[in-house]
């Protein structure tokens, strides 16, 4: 089946079957295309929280106005934004390339020169923005890669951050909460799973220039 076929069978599951878990080795699989994710000049501006413990999930069913996929779902994902992107975060993603490539930090002067212009140059809530954009580009990555895998998935945007953060302590771990997805398998009573796809019409989303 190609992507398209993939993107057309998926749809936002409404209704997840709570028995049907998600097997180690396709999470992972899973998982390892968001880290693969492209992000701004690399730096990969947030983390990935995976949360299956039940009483935790429940907290966050309430901070999410209810909504079932939370418990229901196999996995719930929390994108988070780094919120302190300075100068030592960029001097850890150079030492990686550093270690990676196997290259040395000279080479990478000039490069480390411009991230740090772009870090410094702005305001801390620019920055925090800026990390909430990356966040997003990460949410596409899952929702391509759980469709190719057969995974439903819900991304989601209505729940409180703030008591988000609160709940999975990401404050003081410098994190902030920018999107979430549930993760797992469609109930079979699912009936918004049959509703036709509705989408803007190409001629009217693309402009060719």
């Amino acid at each position: 089946m190609s992507l398209i076929e993939k993107l057309s069978w998926r749809y936002a599951t409404k209704k997840f079957d709570a028995n049907k878990k998600i097997a180690a080795d396709t999470l992972e699989q899973l998982l390892a295309t968001v880290r693969l994710a492209p992000s701004s000049l690399g730096l990969h501006h947030y983390k990935v929280i995976v949360v299956e413990n039940p009483e935790v999930r429940e907290k966050l069913k309430a901070a999410a106005y209810g909504q079932s996929q939370i418990t229901d779902a196999s996995q719930l994902i929390v994108f988070a934004a780094e919120t302190n992107l300075d100068e030592a975060y960029v001097k850890k993603y150079v030492d990686e390339i550093v270690r990676v490539r196997q290259i040395s930090h000279e080479s990478l002067e000039g490069y480390k020169g411009m991230m740090l212009g772009s870090v410094n140059g702005q305001t801390t809530e620019q920055k925090t923005a800026w990390a909430h954009k990356q966040a997003y580009i990460g949410l596409g990555v899952l929702v391509s890669a759980a469709a190719d895998l057969d995974i439903d998935i819900c991304p989601m945007e209505g729940f409180s951050a703030p008591q988000f953060d609160e709940i999975l302590g990401l404050t003081e771990k410098g994190l902030t909460a920018s999107v979430i997805a549930t993760i797992g398998y469609r109930s079979a009573d699912d009936v918004t799973a049959t509703f036709a796809k509705v989408r803007k019409p190409a001629e009217e989303l693309f402009i060719h220039v």
